[in-house]
């Protein structure tokens, strides 16, 4: 452990150096970079700090006869701070201070689809607003029958990312629709995309690489709601990926939202690519985690909730569906503290 504490200090203090340091400092994409390593050390130094204090102490108590009587408590607080520096130094992933941008899609399952991807917007929405996060709709496509055929948001505060990307997956829903007559049961999904916000200079888009269309928007019957082309559907031409936005009247700010929501799944197609080679072997033995896995099962009959990956149910929809995901976002990253101190 002393020389885990140690290389951890070194680390802590080559990186300050190197934020000082004028040539990252002027280079914003590196001194970007820096500045969060150095925000990802600050409490793993800390507890470090209090390791080496504590152990201090220790070997005094052991030393000094009329200290004797600490060491129990002394050996109790060393253990514990060992075991939360372990998890502190367990990689964390780099974008979980990031903002999120966040698209729920209608699945299988026609108008209910686009009416439980309504209530999964809402309830992500209403659990951001619990957590203290801003939220800020950048495009929608209202179905006819109610609900979104897609939605997309952004989620703005610290940790952003580390609250809501457990969210991504396929949301599967067991319910007697409004328009079922006979009493019913359906199952339908929504899918939730759960992407960091990438900065300018994490993503370097060529204008060249772009197409970029106009058009005017249209409502849910495909009528024109706009008398002007401000709708914009932006194409990156190198990876195929298409954004259209035309929520916003002005084609300036509906281009700037296309523009935000293209950064954000190239950044994570980036990051998808990074994370595929570097665990292949844990990723064939956990499921992949891609959007198409169903991780939870929301039955209206039993008010039960099921997230698959940990196996946790719980019966209470109504506060489910309210916001309240605390219970199930802390067990999915207490899961994956566990799986990355294993492997």
């Amino acid at each position: 452990m002393e020389e885990l504490v140690d290389e951890l200090e070194r680390s802590y203090r080559e990186t300050q150096e190197r934020l000082s340091d004028p040539a990252v400092y002027n280079d914003h994409r590196e001194a970007a970079d820096v500045g969060r390593k150095l925000k990802e050390l600050e409490a793993p130094f800390k507890l470090a700090q209090e390791w080496r204090t504590t152990h201090d102490d220790l070997a005094a108590a052991a030393d000094d006869g009329e200290l004797r009587e600490l060491i129990p408590d002394l050996e109790q607080r060393l253990a514990a701070i060992e075991e939360e520096l372990k998890l502190a130094l367990v990689q964390s992933d780099p974008a979980d201070q990031k903002d999120v941008i966040v698209e729920v899609r209608q699945g299988v399952g026609g108008d209910e689809a686009a009416l439980w991807a309504g209530d999964v917007y809402s309830m992500l929405n209403r659990y951001a607003d619990r957590r203290g996060f801003k939220t800020e709709l950048l495009g929608s496509s209202p179905s006819e029958g109610g609900g979104f055929k897609e939605v997309t948001f952004a989620v703005k505060g610290d940790g952003a990312y580390s609250v809501f990307k457990w969210e991504g997956g396929t949301h599967r829903v067991q319910r007697v629709p409004a328009t079922e007559s006979q009493g019913r049961i359906h199952t339908s999904t929504a899918t939730v995309a759960v992407m960091p916000e990438a900065e300018e200079v994490e993503v370097e888009i060529d204008p060249g690489d772009l197409k970029i269309d106009v058009y005017r928007s249209t409502g849910p019957g495909g009528q024109s709601v706009n008398t002007t082309d401000s709708a914009v559907r932006i194409t990156h031409l190198p990876t195929g990926v298409t954004v259209a936005m035309q929520d916003e009247k002005s084609q300036i700010q509906n281009r700037a939202k296309a523009m935000r929501v293209l950064r954000a799944r190239l950044y994570e197609q980036k990051r998808a690519e990074q994370q595929a080679e570097l665990d292949a072997t844990r990723r064939s033995q956990i499921g992949s985690g891609e959007r198409a896995e169903k991780i939870r099962t929301y039955n209206f009959p039993e008010n039960r909730l099921t997230d698959h990956r940990v196996k946790l149910t719980a019966h209470q929809l109504d506060k489910i569906l309210a916001g309240e995901l605390d219970e199930f976002t802390e067990a999915l990253a207490a899961d994956d503290r566990q799986r990355a101190l294993e492997g």
